[in-house]
C-alpha cells in the first residue's frame, strides 16, 4: 500500500495531507494536518472519497459561528480500513468502511443509551471543528486518512458504488432518518423542497419507501431529473398559482433548502396532522407565523442525522434497493471552484473528491 504518511520519532502522531481552510475568507490550500495515534479500539482509515456538503462551506466561511482555523473539513467519507487497534473487533484491515457526521459522543447520556448518539445531550463530537478526547480540535474527510473509534465507523455495503458512497454518510442518512421517523411510505404524501445534493437523495429514498413524491422547486429545470429519481409530480414555486393549487395536499414535506423560505406559505401545504421538516440548514433564522399552524394542526419540526445504527439501516437499505447519490467526481486542486459551482446550484448532486489526487 502506497500512503505517503510519516509517523514522527515517537510514533504518537501521523502526519497526512490534506486540503484546509487557512480562513473564511481565503482559498482552501493544500497542506498536512496530524492524525492522532491508534488507541486500543481505534480504526486508521485510509480515504479513498470525500464527499463536498454545503454544510462545508457554511462551516469555512464562517457563517454558523466561529471557527478554528486552519480547519480541514468534509463528512462524507469512504475508504478502506488500513490498520485497527488491538482491541477492534467491529472492522478489519481491507474492510470497505465510512465515516459521517460525527466521531463519537458521551456515550452515557438517555439519547446516546437508546442509540440516538446524534442528540447526545453532552454534544456529539463532530467529525471536523470539535474538541476531540485528546484535547485536539477535529480535522474532517478533505484528507488521505483518518483515525475513528470502531463505534463511529460504518460499514459500506459491497452494492454500493464506491464513489458513490460517500454523500450516503450526510446527504443519504440526512433524510432518511426524518422520512423514517415520520412513517413516509405506502398511502403517504411526501413533498421534497429543493432538488439540490440533499433533495434529490430525498426523492430516491421516499420513492424506494413507497411514498407518492412531489418535488417543489423554484424552476421546473430539474423535472426530468426529479421524475427519473422517483417523484410522481414536480411543481415550479415560482409559478403563479402553484401554492394555492397545492393547498393541503401532503402529509409530510422535507424541506432541504439552506437559504430562507416563507414558511406560512409551505405549512399552508400540509394536510391535517401533516408535518414540515427542514433538514437544510439556512445562517438565517426562519420565522414561522403561528397562524399557519391551526389550520391543520400543522407541526414544523427540525430533523438532524441519525445515529450510527439508523445510518448502517440506511446503508443497507439503499445498497438492497439500489439507491445512489448522483455524483460528479472531481481532483483536490478543484476543490475552491466546486464551492463557488455549490453556490450557484451547478452540480448534479454532489461533488466527490477523488482523494487519491490529494496524495
Amino acid at each position: 500500500m502506497n500512503r505517503k504518511v510519516c509517523w514522527s520519532p515517537e510514533d504518537t502522531i501521523l502526519t497526512v495531507n490534506a486540503i484546509a481552510a487557512p480562513s473564511a475568507t481565503e482559498p482552501l490550500v493544500r497542506t498536512t494536518i496530524e492524525r492522532r495515534d491508534l488507541g486500543p479500539r481505534d480504526v486508521l482509515i485510509e480515504i479513498r472519497y470525500a464527499g463536498v456538503c454545503h454544510s462545508d462551506i457554511h462551516t469555512v466561511r464562517g457563517e454558523w459561528g466561529s471557527v478554528p482555523y486552519p480547519l480541514t473539513v468534509g463528512h462524507e467519507i469512504v475508504g478502506r480500513v488500513a490498520e485497527t487497534g488491538g482491541e477492534v473487533t467491529k472492522h478489519a484491515v481491507g474492510d470497505r468502511v465510512g465515516v459521517g457526521c460525527m466521531v463519537n459522543s458521551c456515550r452515557e447520556c438517555e439519547n446516546c443509551r437508546t442509540g440516538q448518539e446524534q442528540y447526545c445531550l453532552n454534544g456529539n463530537t463532530q467529525t471536523y471543528a470539535a474538541v476531540d478526547r485528546d484535547g485536539t480540535v477535529t480535522q474532517g474527510g478533505y484528507s488521505t486518512h483518518i483515525v475513528v473509534d470502531e463505534d463511529f465507523v460504518l460499514r459500506v455495503p459491497e452494492a454500493i458504488p464506491y464513489e458513490a458512497a460517500a454523500p450516503l454518510l450526510c446527504a443519504g442518512i440526512t433524510t432518511y432518518s426524518p422520512l423514517s421517523h415520520w412513517n413516509a411510505g405506502p398511502g403517504t404524501r411526501v413533498a421534497v423542497v429543493g432538488m439540490g445534493g440533499l433533495g434529490h437523495m430525498a426523492v430516491k429514498i421516499a420513492a424506494a419507501m413507497g411514498a407518492e413524491v412531489t418535488v417543489l422547486s423554484q424552476t421546473l429545470a430539474k423535472k426530468d431529473d426529479g421524475l427519473a429519481f422517483g417523484a410522481t409530480h414536480y411543481h415550479a414555486t415560482r409559478e403563479a398559482g402553484t401554492f394555492e393549487a397545492l393547498r393541503n395536499s401532503f402529509d409530510l414535506i422535507i424541506n432541504t433548502v439552506s437559504a430562507p423560505i416563507d414558511m406560512g406559505a409551505y405549512l399552508g401545504l400540509l394536510r391535517l396532522n401533516g408535518t414540515l421538516v427542514s433538514v437544510g440548514a439556512p445562517a438565517e433564522p426562519l420565522p414561522v407565523p403561528v397562524f399557519a399552524l391551526f389550520g391543520s394542526r400543522a407541526s414544523f419540526a427540525g430533523s438532524s442525522i441519525g445515529g450510527i445504527a439508523e445510518t448502517q439501516r440506511m446503508l443497507d437499505f439503499c445498497a438492497e434497493r439500489g439507491i445512489a447519490p448522483e455524483v460528479e467526481i472531481i481532483k483536490a486542486d478543484e476543490i475552491n471552484e466546486a464551492y463557488e459551482r455549490v453556490l450557484s446550484s451547478d452540480v448534479r448532486y454532489r461533488f466527490v473528491i477523488d482523494v487519491d489526487t490529494l496524495r
